[in-house]
């Protein structure tokens, strides 16, 4: 699996419509989607999904911006980088490293 920086030109959208970090770009009736929203949401972290079955200029950016072809695709914004980051498929690996838990 791959991990991309993106520049800040290619961010898309700016960080979701809520202010989230993370745009899960998903499609109904996958597995790997829901896994990766339910790592999300176990955890707390918010997100904002886009269902890229309905949204073509999504599955445009995460095709011929990204590169990808299979959901689902992440594009984060962690407060430690300046640029976002983008990955596909279900990575709570990934997840770990850039929204690490907060100890409590």
């Amino acid at each position: 699996m791959r991990t991309k920086t993106l520049p800040v030109t290619e961010q898309f959208p700016e960080p979701g419509p809520h202010n989230t970090a993370i745009t899960v770009y998903t499609k109904p009736d996958c597995v790997q989607c829901d896994r990766t929203k339910n790592v999300l949401d176990r955890r707390g972290i918010p997100y904002t999904t886009v269902d890229v079955t309905t949204d073509p200029v999504a599955l445009d950016y995460i095709k011929t911006t990204l590169g990808y072809r299979a959901a689902p695709v992440v594009v984060a914004w962690p407060d430690n980088l300046v640029d976002s980051i983008a990955w596909t498929g279900f990575r709570p690996d990934l997840i770990d490293k850039y929204f690490p838990r907060v100890a409590t």
